[in-house]
């Protein structure tokens, strides 16, 4: 009997970890203060809604906040690691230059066999991660996928640049996929634009056992805001005309948490109110790829996102990368 690739893919659990030690601004104020380096609360909070922020521990990695979110996501699934057969990590910050994330996540899951791999695409990497899971479960590679977005920026970050330094956090967010007759993943809206590398990018590299170039974390802030803004509206609109939707039919908006005006002006380009925006910058700073399944298991499980929703994800990155999803939850 031939099987049936399934035409839907949905998210059957959600899961998050932020690390325990929270940074709150008058926290960073001090820690820059240090250094020599002037900035403030008021400062941080007008520019990009940020209030405090989580960093890793020194010996704590990506896949092991990936573990904690994937636990819970599974969990929440009502699933083990053994059921699954995709396993997908969207990192910028991974633990080694190779194997991938993904597979040192896998081995401390305890499950061995099916494909394991990292997704690189910046803070765009959980959207790009989430539509290439979705294609391999409708084509029937996989049945049951965990995608997953770890970050530890606080490892990338230059404490002596206030514009970038008090911007990003660590976390994991994670999902687990599965294949479903009902709708789910409705569309998706992938792009890059490889002219913009050098607007936010991490110039360095090893070779020959040594650092060639700046290891740390530059961004040109004027440019990705005006570049984000636009494309954000572009690919939320591309995404609602493929899966054959409008603005109204949308009941949350999770966009990366990178900076608040970027949020608002995207959900005021489609005419939703803020009530409809699911915001966790405050709290989070920007957690790149993990910024948005952080944010959607937050609102899963406050019970602001529920079975039935309509919900539009959106990244954007650097590459310069960015996308949208939209989902009915």
């Amino acid at each position: 009997m031939t099987s049936v690739s399934p035409r839907y893919t949905r998210i059957a659990g959600t899961g998050s970890h932020l690390p325990p030690r929270r940074l709150s601004n008058a926290q960073m104020v001090q820690l820059l203060a240090a250094r020599g380096v002037e900035t403030s609360d008021d400062w941080i909070v007008e520019r990009t809604g940020i209030r405090a922020r989580h960093f890793a521990d020194d010996g704590v990695n990506a896949s092991d906040l990936a573990l904690i979110a994937a636990q819970q996501a599974l969990a929440s699934a009502g699933r083990t690691a053994a059921e699954i057969d995709l396993i997908i990590v969207a990192t910028s910050t991974p633990d080694m230059v190779f194997p991938s994330t993904a597979a040192i996540l896998q081995a401390k899951l305890g499950v061995a066999g099916c494909p394991a791999f990292d997704v690189q695409a910046v803070c765009s990497g959980f959207v790009y991660a989430l539509t290439v899971a979705d294609a391999m479960i409708r084509s029937g590679a996989a049945t049951r996928a965990l995608v997953i977005g770890a970050e530890v920026f606080s490892r990338i970050l230059d404490f002596n640049d206030r514009t970038t330094c008090v911007l990003f956090g660590d976390g994991a967010g994670a999902v687990v996929l599965e294949g479903s007759d009902q709708p789910g993943i409705l569309a998706a809206d992938l792009h890059a634009d490889g002219r913009h590398v050098g607007i936010l990018c991490v110039p360095g590299t090893v070779s020959g056992g040594q650092v060639l170039g700046d290891p740390l974390l530059k961004m040109d802030g004027q440019a990705v805001f005006k570049l984000a803004v636009t494309v954000l509206e572009s690919a939320a609109r591309a995404v609602l005309e493929k899966a054959g939707r409008t603005e109204a039919d949308i009941d949350w908006l999770i966009p990366h948490q990178a900076n608040i005006r970027i949020m608002n002006g995207t959900a005021r380009k489609l005419k939703l109110p803020t009530d409809k925006l699911v915001v966790t910058v405050d709290e989070h700073g920007n957690t790149s790829a993990a910024s948005i399944p952080l944010a959607l298991d937050h609102a899963v499980r406050n019970g602001s996102v529920k079975r039935g929703d309509t919900v539009m994800l959106e990244g954007v990155g650097g590459g310069f990368t960015w996308g949208a999803v939209l989902l009915d939850y």
